[in-house]
């Protein structure tokens, strides 16, 4: 018999987190070759949810609780949900019944199957603000840049990897961790499954603008360097420009002395390179800031409490 592992991040949740979890044990049952764990991470929820995973807990033995001391974010509640799965297949799911569980069989298939490590649910149309598909699209093109990832894959908040490809994951101890960019880096062979993601009915979606640009910087600064390099090249633009304009600068006065000095001119190009080198050296600082931090050994997370953990890790 093979175990699946479903990690359950849980935020202001304590009315839905109960039925994704009875949802998940009827579709399992289905399966009479698949046994089920459930590891529920709670992100310093402001709510009540942790007294709900409590009384699961202490009704189903197949639940493990975790209490988190702070607010991490999604990414860095299931970091901590994969150190303490034990499945052979490990799924991630969202609290808040919008991920479609009763499709988790056609989400595995391409692992069981086929010949995939990681598959990730696909949805046409998200059932979310313009505002926020917006910030995803940015999101999916920087992956697209930074990480190499094909421009049809589609990463969301439903997926399923092996077990090998999790062992891989937790061995990232730095903060800011980038689960995308950590499932890239484990495997290549990544697939989508095409199918419709459910309307939220209980609560109100809590991933504000401020969650999706930490992502969003997570992504750009943690595993690659290309921003970097982009700088350099720009630094490189913008001085054969300005040995361009230069050069112009001369010659022009040369023919027509009697032309007085563009002061307009001169103000938008000093505005530009200013800009430009406040950004360079921004981006450095925020890679040299994240770099202390990790030398610093900042936690990704910090346990309070956990229920149905035997080591209590």
């Amino acid at each position: 018999m093979q175990l699946i592992s479903f990690i359950i991040p849980c935020y202001a949740s304590e009315g839905s987190v109960a039925l994704v979890m009875e949802e998940i044990r009827q579709v399992v049952g289905q399966r009479p070759d698949y046994d089920y764990e459930i590891v529920a991470v709670n992100d310093c929820s402001p709510d009540n949810v942790m007294s709900v995973l409590r009384q699961e807990a202490a009704k189903d033995p197949k639940v493990k609780a975790i209490d988190l001391a702070r607010n991490g974010g999604r990414h860095n509640a299931l970091i901590c949900g994969c150190h303490y799965a034990s499945g052979d297949y490990v799924v991630f799911i969202d609290d808040d019944q919008q991920c479609p569980t009763d499709q988790l069989w056609n989400l595995m298939a391409p692992l069981t199957e086929g010949n995939y490590d990681v598959s990730i649910a696909k949805y046409p149309k998200k059932t979310q603000s313009g505002l926020k598909n917006f910030g995803s699209q940015v999101n999916d093109a920087v992956a697209n840049w930074l990480l190499g990832k094909s421009k049809d894959l589609k990463f969301s908040n439903f997926s399923v990897m092996k077990k090998f490809v999790k062992e891989e994951v937790i061995r990232y101890t730095n903060p800011y961790p980038y689960l995308s960019g950590l499932m890239l880096r484990a495997t290549s062979r990544v697939t989508n499954v095409v199918m419709e993601e459910r309307e939220r009915t209980i609560g109100v979606g809590h991933y504000n603008f401020r969650k999706s640009f930490a992502l969003w910087m997570n992504s750009f600064t943690t595993f690659s360097v290309k921003p970097l390099q982009l700088s350099t090249k720009c630094g490189v633009v913008c001085a054969v420009l300005g040995l361009l304009m230069a050069c112009y600068t001369v010659i022009h006065k040369l023919m027509y002395p009697n032309v007085a000095a563009g002061y307009s001119s001169l103000m938008a190009v000093m505005l530009f390179l200013g800009g430009m080198i406040l950004f360079v050296l921004g981006l450095i600082g925020e890679y040299v800031g994240r770099i202390y931090i990790s030398l610093n050994n900042s936690p990704q997370y910090v346990i309070r409490e956990t229920f149905n953990i035997e080591d209590g890790r």
